[in-house]
């Protein structure tokens, strides 16, 4: 028998509520029965079922004995700052209900105030002092229900009812460390699980939650571009963030750091991962959700958007047995899936393939995948360095940040190896010059550099609802094409239907600028030669900027103009 359960048994006796023979019945009574959980609570459950004490008489006495009030949840008017200030979650966990609130203190009405490690684990989280008001177990969970729970799932309901119905009866969500959800649990649950449904059914890349001053707003990336969707109510904001820490293991009582988790799903036979990143913000925790479909990734080299004569020559480069090849672009550019894409092509049994991500974003069959963990000294030079003595064919490095990676993986590929990885530069000539800021030798860089790609995503036409279509003249003209090209184009725009959400754009596409090195612009690097004499020399020797190639899929109906021009910059004059 557990100290409190003891005292509260006790002190029934103590002040005449129930004798003591009664008491010790309903132990014998609960010990030929046994339920689960313990002795004690059976015991309790078992005295107030048979009606020989009443929750408002345990909760009256033990406000007696600590001097505190009991409070008359019926007669109460709710504070909607209270509410909004203790989250759905931690209420609902610790049978706990708010009554006011300021900026330093909230009053809780509770069942069991001896519970101090609850009252002391709830203060931390809203970062306020508690004091406490005594009040039946039953009339806090009917409150819960009717200021939270019911609220809620009105709302849920209201807020997709406009909604083509998602297929959402195959999806299998976790429900975090708690394990198994009770009833009261339910409409949060049910709107988290509607808001990645709805996601996946958008095809979206990312679910953006946003807490604003007056609202907490909801967007989608689908193909690049933010989408905003209703809203749900601000005052649910703290339920709806901390469901999601839940979901991904992350510490809910953490507010002042940035925190990042995960979250398996599995869509029917398929498994998708949510990678969750938490932000706090002036108005609370901002958060995102970056969809990882694995299949996304058995992308074929045309559908990345690459023409036959730039496939050609991509395969070329991802086919040579020694040198770095590297994939430029900011954030967001599409440079990773180009890198799967090309190892998914040239994953054969009989070459060994290791990676070093931060994180790995997908797991791939037959290549062996490390972990950049920095807080046990797993960095990408640390990694680079083991992986060497693993006698790999092919390399590829996530990111090179600093010299230390970047000198390892030029070695690394003057002594034998492939060697992928990524740099944020604008253009691919730019990778050069980036190269020798970070502290390499142009020799090196020379030698080892075999080929660099930079690109950008546009949004493809939809299939389904394009249409031939004459673009403004000036348009075109600003965008380069001349009017011999314009005769001949096959110039396309998306109507917009049902299968793009009415937008005219499904998907995206690379456009690309391809830097291979030959011995002439070899021996420019060797001498420091200019980044303007670099992309001079390159452009001579045939190399396509990404807004030529842009244009040519302009021209050849995949994509529209003004995509091309938002996403690639013209060449200075």
């Amino acid at each position: 028998m557990t100290s409190a359960d003891e005292f509260v048994l006790q002190l029934l006796i103590d002040k005449g509520i129930v004798d003591s023979s009664a008491i010790e019945a309903a132990r014998t009574k609960a010990a030929e029965q046994p339920s689960e959980g313990n002795l004690d609570t059976d015991t309790l459950e078992l005295l107030v079922t048979e009606g020989t004490v009443t929750q408002l008489q345990i909760a009256e006495a033990l406000a007696e004995e600590f001097n505190m009030d009991v409070v008359d949840l019926a007669d109460v008017r709710v504070s909607t700052e209270a509410l909004e200030i203790l989250p759905y979650e931690l209420a609902s966990r610790y049978q706990v209900f708010p009554l006011e609130a300021d900026d330093n203190e909230v009053e809780l009405a509770v069942c069991d105030p001896l519970n101090m490690d609850a009252i002391d684990s709830i203060s931390h989280v809203i970062q306020r002092s508690i004091t406490c008001r005594v009040a039946p177990l039953e009339s806090i969970e009917k409150a819960i229900h009717q200021y939270y729970d019911g609220a809620q799932a009105d709302k849920v309901d209201s807020m997709f009812s406009g909604l083509d119905e998602a297929p959402t009866d195959d999806l299998d969500l976790p429900t975090g460390r708690d394990g198994d959800v009770g009833e009261d649990e339910a409409p949060i649950i049910r709107y988290v699980h509607m808001v990645i449904s709805e996601a996946l059914k958008r095809r979206a890349s990312d679910i953006h939650m946003e807490p604003l001053e007056k609202r907490f707003r909801v967007r989608y990336r689908i193909d690049g571009v933010l989408h905003e969707v209703e809203n749900p109510p601000k005052r649910l904001q703290p339920s709806i963030v901390s469901r999601i820490k839940l979901m991904a293991d992350v510490s809910i009582a953490e507010k002042r750091v940035p925190l990042d988790g995960r979250i398996n799903i599995k869509v029917g036979a398929k498994v998708i991962d949510l990678r969750v990143s938490t932000l706090p913000t002036a108005f609370g925790e901002s958060i995102v959700m970056r969809i990882l479909d694995k299949e996304g990734l058995n992308l074929g080299l045309p559908e990345l958007g690459f023409f036959s004569d730039d496939q050609a020559t991509f395969e070329r480069i991802i086919a040579m047995p020694d040198g770095v090849f590297l994939v430029t672009g900011p954030t967001g550019s599409g440079k990773s899936t180009t890198l799967y894409s090309a190892l998914n092509c040239i994953n054969h049994p009989d070459r060994k393939i290791i990676t070093v991500e931060d994180p790995v974003e997908y797991e791939m069959p037959g290549v062996n995948q490390v972990q950049v963990r920095r807080d046990v000294g797993m960095t990408f030079s640390a990694a680079l360095r083991s992986m060497l003595r693993q006698a790999p064919n092919i390399i590829m490095v996530g990111e090179i940040r600093d010299k230390e990676t970047a000198e390892i993986a030029i070695n690394a590929a003057l002594t034998g190896h492939m060697v992928f990885s990524t740099l944020h530069t604008n253009d691919a000539p730019s990778a050069i010059s980036r190269l020798v800021d970070i502290g390499i030798k142009p020799f090196l860089v020379a030698a080892a550099l075999r080929a660099v790609l930079a690109q950008r995503l546009v949004r493809r036409i939809c299939p389904n609802c394009k249409q031939a279509h004459t673009p403004d003249e000036k348009l075109l003209s600003s965008l380069g094409i001349r009017s011999d090209q314009a005769l001949d184009a096959n110039f396309m725009k998306g109507q917009g239907c049902a299968k793009c959400n009415s937008t005219g754009f499904r998907g995206r596409v690379g456009v690309f600028e391809m830097f291979t090195m030959s011995e002439e612009l070899q021996q420019m690097v060797y001498e420091n030669a200019s980044l303007v004499a670099l992309r001079g020399k390159s452009k001579e020797m045939g190399m396509r900027t990404m807004r030529e190639d842009g244009i040519r899929k302009v021209i050849a109906g995949v994509t529209t103009p003004e995509e091309v021009l938002h996403a690639t910059v013209a060449e200075p004059v």
